[in-house]
């Protein structure tokens, strides 16, 4: 019996890494199975070795074969991805953007999440030089409807569950800004639903304004808020888009994608 070369390499060349990712890229953009023939004429690959790859594929169960000739994406992807999904962290995927956002515009910025009927702080990027006379504490919480990221949360609920909402709190007001009826906050989560981002206007705390933008996950799911503080004449419109895209980003790295526009 001749004895295995030591010597070759045990790992499969680049080329052949390229190929596997044009393979699974193809399977990837349709869920029904895909017959040998159409996978390789879309990525240009011989069908024989098309057959090859597909085969080493299914054997580590990253492919499946529902029938001869036919492949679809195997469920050992689903089991990583989740795995990958299960390690991601908002905070740690707000870190990095919310600390750039803050060296743009030199004013607090939140990360808030959801628990029951308030908000919590759960991280911020923040300075001395900011001239903010309040900063809420990692830990902290708020109502929901006197907090930016708060009305975010409720604009993502059914009107029913908004006015149960109001029932249960009785909408109690910090301020003379608070809202405190339910009308004038439905007006307010209307606007909310129609813009993506949402405001407070001195109703957590006088001489502090927020605006607040959405973070989604991979399933397009509300799960957290980024907001700017600044003192209320200072807080800038200009600091909106910046805002909007930095929430975008961390959304992004959460695995959220944007529904596609209809054309």
């Amino acid at each position: 019996m001749r004895k295995r070369d030591i010597t070759q390499p045990s790992t499969p060349s680049i080329q052949v890494i390229e190929r596997m990712f044009a393979l699974i890229d193809v399977l990837a953009s349709r869920e029904e199975a895909i017959s040998l023939k159409e996978i390789s004429e879309r990525t240009g690959l011989h069908p024989s070795t098309t057959h090859r790859i597909l085969n080493d594929l299914a054997t580590g169960r990253f492919v499946d074969r529902p029938e001869a000739g036919n492949y679809r994406l195997g469920m050992r992807l689903l089991e990583l991805g989740n795995l990958v999904k299960a390690r991601l962290s908002v905070r740690d995927a707000a870190m990095g953007p919310m600390r750039e956002l803050h060296k743009l515009i030199q004013q607090p910025v939140n990360l808030s999440m959801r628990q029951g009927d308030e908000i919590v702080y759960v991280e911020r990027a923040y300075s001395e030089r900011s001239g903010m006379q309040v900063v809420r504490a990692i830990g902290g919480r708020a109502p929901l409807h006197l907090t930016s990221v708060g009305k975010l949360f409720l604009a993502a609920d059914d009107p029913q569950k908004v006015r149960t909402y109001a029932t249960r709190t009785g909408l109690s007001g910090h301020t003379r800004n608070s809202i405190t009826q339910l009308s004038v906050l439905e007006r307010e989560l209307s606007k909310a639903r129609q813009y993506g981002i949402a405001r407070d206007n001195e109703e957590l705390e006088l001489g502090v304004r927020c605006m607040a933008a959405g973070i989604h996950d991979d399933q397009g799911k509300l799960v957290a808020g980024l907001s700017i503080s600044a003192p209320a004449d200072r807080l800038d419109e200009n600091w909106l888009p910046k805002l909007e895209a930095t929430a975008h980003e961390i959304s992004q790295a959460l695995g959220y994608k944007a529904p596609q526009a209809a054309t």
